[in-house]
């Protein structure tokens, strides 16, 4: 089992910034890409960015240029950084990742893992 705990919502104004942090834990053998996804209410979940081992990074356009995603790979965190928020960016933001984990007698098993949401509030 891996474990994904996120931090760092919260309430914020148009223009301002946030930074958002996951770290997973469990009996990881390799993560391979990170991501944060978000959902509003009434809204299907959208990928937010993602980021491979390597670092290759992907945005969805909304937030190109405004939003940052990075990881360590020696502890296991992927961080996102978002500035110049906006109102339509009030979600709740859910870290994901995926890759191989040590199961029951040492077997390897995939893991597509999510964390429990936190919410970001832009007020206009």
């Amino acid at each position: 089992q891996v474990q994904l705990v996120e931090s760092g919502g919260g309430l914020v104004q148009a223009g301002g910034s946030l930074r958002l942090s996951c770290a997973a834990s469990g009996s990881i053998v390799i993560i391979n890409d990170m991501g944060w996804y978000r959902q509003a209410p009434g809204k299907q979940r959208e990928l937010v960015a993602t980021i491979t081992r390597g670092g290759s990074k992907v945005y969805i356009n909304s937030v190109k240029g405004r939003f940052t995603i990075s990881r360590d790979n020696a502890k296991n965190t992927v961080s996102l950084q978002m500035d110049s928020l906006k109102p339509e960016d009030t979600s709740v933001y859910y870290c994901n990742a995926h890759g191989v984990a040590r199961g029951s007698v040492g077997s390897l098993t995939a893991f597509d893992s999510w964390g429990q949401g936190t919410q970001v509030t832009v007020s206009s």
